[in-house]
């Protein structure tokens, strides 16, 4: 009888990952409207208590009614902005819990320390208590030192051989898990923008339009179209400039990350190659 192959560790990190943005993207949007509609356009924020007239004067309310006026892209703009927050906060987590418990240089310098001495089984010790990809990476590289030590049937090139290609696998498959999610915040970087500027092209295409009615312009008209424009350009243009710190944030740590990795599996082959003389 043929045997199911398991499913891996990070299969099912990236059926998660999968699952939590498909989740978040479309409530995001229901609280992005939900925003709009019950907490920027209500009534107490609007003189007379009618969201068709002008912001109350002052206080915070000022403040809801005037993003309200910004029309219907704002709540998009809103849904974008939570998406953001969302995806980062996300990806902060992920990325911590894959540095470990401790300082990564400590760790990569304890197991290199342990390798030096010979013992194997305390450098594997320590990658059970660093936990998290660095670790995870080097304890599969570990297992497959210890493999291809009393292994007579190879020589020395290819246990070194196969300890690389363990080490170069276990980052195959250890990075995807870090980088998830990260396109979306790149997505927010551009589309925010696009979605302003849209935004904006209404808003100026409604002043413009009060500047040609017939007789004197319509001067209610003209602050709202101009409102509309600044308001959703405002919204967009922060969204994006947080997007584009956050995605730099990210790909950075994950940088180092890559760079404890290479370094703990440069050590362990050097360790062995220099233990391994024949």
């Amino acid at each position: 009888m043929a045997q199911t192959a398991p499913v891996s560790k990070n299969e099912n990190k990236g059926s998660l990952s999968s699952s939590f943005a498909s989740l978040v993207i479309p409530l995001s949007i229901i609280v992005g409207i939900v925003i709009y509609m019950f907490v920027l356009g209500n009534s107490s924020n609007f003189e007379g208590g009618d969201s068709k007239n002008h912001p109350v004067q002052d206080g915070a309310g000022h403040v809801l009614g005037l993003i309200y006026k910004g029309g219907f892209i704002v709540p998009i703009l809103l849904s974008l902005v939570i998406m953001l927050i969302t995806f980062s906060i996300e990806r902060f987590l992920t990325i911590s819990k894959a540095t470990g418990t401790g300082s990564v240089q400590v760790f990569v310098s304890k197991v290199r320390s342990h390798l030096n001495a010979g013992n194997v089984d305390a450098a594997l010790a320590e990658c059970d208590k660093q936990k998290g990809s660095v670790a995870n990476v080097v304890k599969s590289t570990l297992n497959r030192y210890k493999l291809v030590e009393n292994d007579p049937s190879l020589n020395k090139e290819q246990k070194l051989l196969a300890i690389q290609k363990e080490v170069e696998e276990s980052t195959t498959l250890e990075l995807p898990m870090l980088e998830q999610n990260l396109v979306v915040i790149a997505t927010m970087a551009s589309v925010s923008t696009l979605i302003a500027l849209l935004g904006t092209v209404l808003g100026m295409i409604k002043a413009f339009s009060a500047l040609a009615s017939a007789g004197s312009p319509d001067s209610v008209a003209l602050a709202n179209g101009i409102s509309e424009a600044l308001i959703n350009t405002a919204l967009g243009i922060g969204n994006s400039a947080v997007a584009i710190i956050m995605y730099n944030v990210f790909t950075s740590k994950i940088d180092k990350i890559t760079y404890a990795i290479d370094e703990a599996g440069y050590s362990i082959i050097q360790t062995f190659a220099s233990r391994h003389k024949d």
